[in-house]
């Protein structure tokens, strides 16, 4: 039951929060062609409910350059920005998915959307993270975020499925907000992004 009312107050959330923070999404617009050649907003295709595929929206804080002049591949440090590094750190950066929210792409709290490329890598456990619409933030994202192994966040991602409701949604969104203030589990311990799935070992399915 709560998953249907849970739409409509996403949406009323998502529209009523766009409304708020436009005057706020123009400045960071603004600043963020002011500091970068490219686009404003970072688009990429994910896997949402169901594993159906949608358009994801971000503000773009990384340079669209991936190659310095000699051809040598950029790390993420290299291409991330002043701007875009605070994007990240505040979370500012995911703003422009409340229109996937009105969409009906993604709701406030869910599992992340991952890279297309991840699903034939799933178990068919971890395939379950598909069953609900993708969130801005997640069970995964407030236990540790990208300080965490992909198996890990992906037993939090079915915790949250087979446990769903408006008291652990509102549990979610409070530790989201305290996450946010102290900047906990942005980055891994080896990059400012999270390294790529490479599928679960056999062992780890044992756990």
């Amino acid at each position: 039951m709560y998953k249907y009312i849970k739409r409509g107050m996403d949406f009323t959330v998502a529209l009523t929060a766009l409304i708020i923070l436009s005057p706020l999404m123009l400045i960071v617009a603004f600043l963020i062609k002011l500091n970068r050649d490219g686009p404003v907003f970072f688009r990429q295709e994910r896997p949402g409910l169901d594993g159906k595929i949608f358009t994801v929206y971000k503000f773009r804080t990384m340079s669209v350059k991936t190659c310095d002049e000699q051809g040598r591949e950029l790390s993420d440090f290299e291409r991330m920005s002043k701007i875009g590094n605070f994007l990240r750190k505040t979370s500012v950066d995911e703003l422009p998915q409340f229109i996937n929210i009105l969409k009906g792409d993604m709701s406030f709290i869910g599992p992340r959307p991952l890279l297309t490329e991840y699903l034939p890598l799933y178990t068919p456990e971890q395939m379950r993270r598909h069953e609900v619409r993708p969130g801005i933030s997640g069970w995964a994202q407030v236990n540790g975020r990208n300080t965490i192994t992909w198996e890990e966040k992906f037993r939090f991602d079915v915790e949250y499925v087979d446990n769903i409701s408006l008291k652990m949604d509102i549990k979610i969104f409070i530790k989201t907000i305290l996450n946010v203030l102290k900047q906990d589990g942005i980055n891994s311990d080896n990059a400012n992004t999270m390294e790529k799935f490479r599928g679960t070992k056999t062992e780890e399915v044992k756990k």
